[in-house]
């Protein structure tokens, strides 16, 4: 068994009961939502210790998120609370086609006041890796310094680090701002994660051999660039190789398959997997999860991983 630090900010996730535009809906169905979140729970579920960093409201949102966590096993050491700012939330529409529409609840949000200084207080000991997303930096100024500095810690104690950009543009001031501000996280990273369609947006090109030249040369040892359906580009050291995806017949719900894409690759790298080996299980646990409505109840246990890649 490993442990993972995660850091980043959970939501109560309304997923809507019925088609339609998210104001005509009349009921919803309670959640727990949030990138990291998922990758935790799917770290679990494989029997690693997760640990979450985050800071919530006082409030009823805030005392079911630390409620679930605990729930799903993972550690909750870390969580602070905050009598002024409210825990973030956010809406999800239900559809029959598409990606379904996402409105999110969460600026000033009590995660947004995380800071460099709380980063300072945890202790490392003992974690064998800290996996990191783009989301966290795009919450306010404090996080961007919050996220850099945790990063910067693991670096210097000898953790190796994931970074997934995780793009969210609507929660920064510009594309531009963006793509500089990962970038630069990107050269603390060990592992980077990025997709197709983020290397347009990030260094210009959806090629994936481009894609992971730009991202050693920032500095990156191992750099899984994700291609949908098609699978994932793996990049280790010099060593490249297309690591198919896995055929999924009905697509239910897409939100959520990057974070399960992590798990498959943070879990196979802590348990001393190959790389490619690794990036197939992530390819495997991304497929399963669109097939599940909810962002994080597909996440697989052993058994069941182990049941769907034979």
């Amino acid at each position: 068994m490993a442990k993972v630090l995660l850091i980043g900010e959970p939501m109560a996730l309304l997923i809507a009961d019925t088609v339609g535009p998210l104001e005509e809906v009349e009921s919803f169905t309670r959640k727990l939502a949030g990138a990291e979140v998922n990758v935790c729970i799917g770290l679990t579920r494989l029997g690693h210790e997760a640990t979450y960093v985050t800071r919530l409201g006082e409030d009823p949102f805030g005392t079911y998120t630390k409620t679930t966590l605990e729930q799903e096993g993972i550690s909750t050491d870390f969580i602070t609370f905050d009598d002024a700012y409210k825990t973030g939330m956010m809406l999800k529409g239900k559809v029959t086609d598409g990606d379904p529409h996402v409105a999110y609840y969460r600026k000033g949000s009590a995660a947004s006041k995380m800071n460099p200084q709380q980063m300072d207080a945890i202790d490392l000991t003992g974690f064998d890796l800290v996996h990191m997303t783009g989301i966290l930096p795009a919450l306010s100024p404090d996080c961007r310094a919050a996220t850099k500095r945790l990063m910067e810690r693991a670096k210097a104690a000898g953790i190796t680090v994931s970074f997934d950009p995780n793009l969210r543009p609507t929660l920064w001031e510009s594309k531009e701002i963006m793509a500089e501000v990962l970038n630069d996280l990107a050269k603390l990273a060990d592992i980077v994660l990025p997709g197709v369609e983020e290397g347009m947006t990030l260094m210009g090109s959806e090629d994936p051999v481009k894609i992971a030249d730009f991202y050693q040369s920032l500095g990156a040892k191992q750099v899984v660039v994700k291609v949908g359906a098609e699978g994932a580009y793996a990049r280790d050291g010099d060593v490249s190789t297309m690591m198919p995806g896995f055929k999924v017949d009905t697509v239910v719900d897409t939100v959520g398959a990057g974070d399960g894409f992590a798990t498959g690759v943070i879990s196979g790298i802590v348990e001393g997997l190959s790389f490619n080996d690794a990036v197939l299980r992530g390819n495997a646990i991304g497929s399963i999860q669109v097939q599940h409505i909810s962002d994080n109840e597909g996440l697989p246990t052993r058994e069941e991983l182990d049941a769907y890649m034979k």
